[in-house]
């Protein structure tokens, strides 16, 4: 179904999964050098996914509302943690850093789920 779908209509997807994601992230991890980088890394990640996607023999389309998908769903895993990014950035900029930061299980598992989850369903959307 979304495979498709015109492929520009899936780069418009693609680009605003990463400005919701990068900005949800600028806003939970407030740290200038973070905020900065951070949307720079996705754009890489989403070049390898599609060289990769090439190599194995998935289309640009498939690739592209994967991605998109994976990160809605990296942002709604990563909700539950925001109140902890946000006091363990502060600490990072106070000068103050552990040796071990204390990551709960829970948050873990709700992130993968959420990720399968939408992956999934990107999977099904696509055939």
């Amino acid at each position: 179904m979304l495979a498709s779908v015109a492929t520009e209509w899936l780069w418009l997807m693609a680009a605003t999964a990463t400005v919701v994601h990068s900005s949800a992230m600028a806003r939970w991890v407030p740290i200038q050098k973070f905020w900065t980088a951070y949307p720079f890394v996705w754009v890489l990640c989403l070049a390898g996914m599609i060289a990769f996607g090439r190599a194995t023999g998935f289309t640009l389309a498939e690739m592209l509302v994967m991605y998109a998908f994976m990160l809605i769903g990296l942002t709604i895993g990563v909700f539950p943690s925001r109140k902890l990014f946000r006091s363990w950035s502060a600490e990072i900029q106070a000068g103050t850093t552990r040796e071990q930061y204390d990551y709960p299980r829970s948050h873990i598992a709700f992130c993968v789920t959420s990720v399968v989850i939408t992956l999934l369903a990107a999977f099904v959307l696509t055939q």
